[in-house]
């Protein structure tokens, strides 16, 4: 019996090779999110972000899928201030990142990560995933398939342009699908448009948040800092470690002005300098 212990207390499930390798051809430079979340506390560590001063918030999807990151984070930052709403948009808006401002310890900074998710099953599908308790693999991003489906209503003339947001019964999803409707054309152009679906989204989510920190930053205190990462979650099968592809990684001060981008610390492996 001890040593059926000891071989089930080191047990470490085998990753989906096919997974990994489909994730990696088609995202190329994802990394996994445990080495993500070590990347972004060694290179904000040097800024002097450590777990005392720092107030980490996230603009990730209300999926449960999505939460390996934000425990992962929390590992270094403790708990964090949640933002996001469908497809990881920070619906929560000004209100949300003024609010999270006035959270940040004396001195201290903000970390801001923020993404939509794709999934991928064991079968190597993009835009799909394994839920426990299922027998099929299932959408995801499910909101934001949707989205992508009222455009190509919209573009082939089978439903109108929506007007402004006038009912909260699902604000968000019309907001998303308003959103990508720029993007129209290139999915439509796209050779896997599953797989161009999360690019286009963090295009209008990059876009978003940026608006919302010009808005809100002066309510971080002097000499406080604002780190922002954005890109991609990938989501995978249990078992197999989940992905995150970074678009960007940036400092920036209580005026919303870039000081410093710090992509090249989450290359993998990482810049020589």
């Amino acid at each position: 019996m001890d040593a059926l212990m000891e071989s089930i207390r080191y047990y470490v499930p085998m990753e989906n090779p096919k997974v990994v390798a489909k994730a990696q051809a088609v995202y190329p430079g994802c990394i996994r999110t445990g080495d993500l979340a070590a990347k972004i506390h060694a290179a904000l560590v040097r800024q002097g972000f450590d777990k005392d001063s720092t107030q980490l918030a996230t603009s990730l999807s209300c999926d449960e899928v999505t939460r390996e990151l934000e425990r992962q984070l929390g590992g270094y930052y403790g708990d964090h201030f949640s933002m996001g709403g469908l497809a990881g948009f920070p619906f929560g808006g000004v209100s949300s990142f003024k609010a999270m401002a006035r959270h940040i310890p004396v001195g201290g900074n903000c970390l801001i990560v923020y993404a939509p998710q794709v999934g991928i099953d064991s079968k190597g599908e993009v835009g799909k995933i394994e839920r426990v308790g299922k027998t099929e693999s299932s959408p995801c991003c499910e909101c934001s398939i949707a989205a992508h489906e009222f455009v190509k209503k919209v573009m082939a003339n089978e439903v109108e342009t929506p007007g402004p947001v006038t009912s909260p019964l699902d604000a968000q999803q019309t907001w998303v699908g308003s959103m990508l409707l720029r993007h129209g054309i290139r999915l439509q152009q796209a050779a896997d448009p599953s797989a161009e679906l999360p690019l286009a989204l963090f295009d209008c989510m990059d876009e978003f948040m940026k608006k919302i920190v010009k808005a809100g930053c002066n309510e971080v205190p002097s000499p406080g800092r604002i780190a922002l990462v954005g890109g991609i979650q990938i989501i995978t099968p249990p078992g197999t470690a989940d992905f995150f592809l970074p678009m960007t990684f940036e400092l920036r001060n209580n005026n919303a002005e870039l000081q410093e981008n710090l992509m090249d610390f989450l290359l993998d492996p990482p810049a020589m300098s």
